[in-house]
C-alpha cells in the first residue's frame, strides 16, 4: 500500500508540474483514483515540503512549492 501511495504522489507531482495550481477536490477525478489514496499521497508530498496550500473560502488549492517548480519533470 505504501508503494501505491508513493506512486500516486508521483502522479500528483507531475500533474501539478504541468497544470500549476489545482483545487484539491479535483485530484481524485483527474487521477481516476479513490479519494482516500489521493489525500494520503497529498500528505506524503506535504510532509516532503513539495507542495504549497492556499485556502479560498471553503476550497483548498495546492501547487508545487517554489523549490519544486524549478525541478525537471520526473
Amino acid at each position: 500500500m505504501k508503494h501505491y501511495i508513493g506512486e500516486t504522489a508521483g502522479k500528483i507531482w507531475k500533474i501539478l508540474h504541468a497544470k500549476g495550481e489545482l483545487n484539491i477536490s479535483q485530484l481524485p477525478k483527474l487521477l481516476n483514483e479513490k479519494s482516500m489514496i489521493v489525500y494520503q499521497a497529498v500528505g506524503w508530498l506535504a510532509r516532503e515540503d513539495k507542495i504549497a496550500y492556499r485556502k479560498e473560502a471553503a476550497k483548498t488549492w495546492i501547487s508545487l512549492s517554489d523549490s519544486e517548480k524549478t525541478q525537471p519533470t520526473k
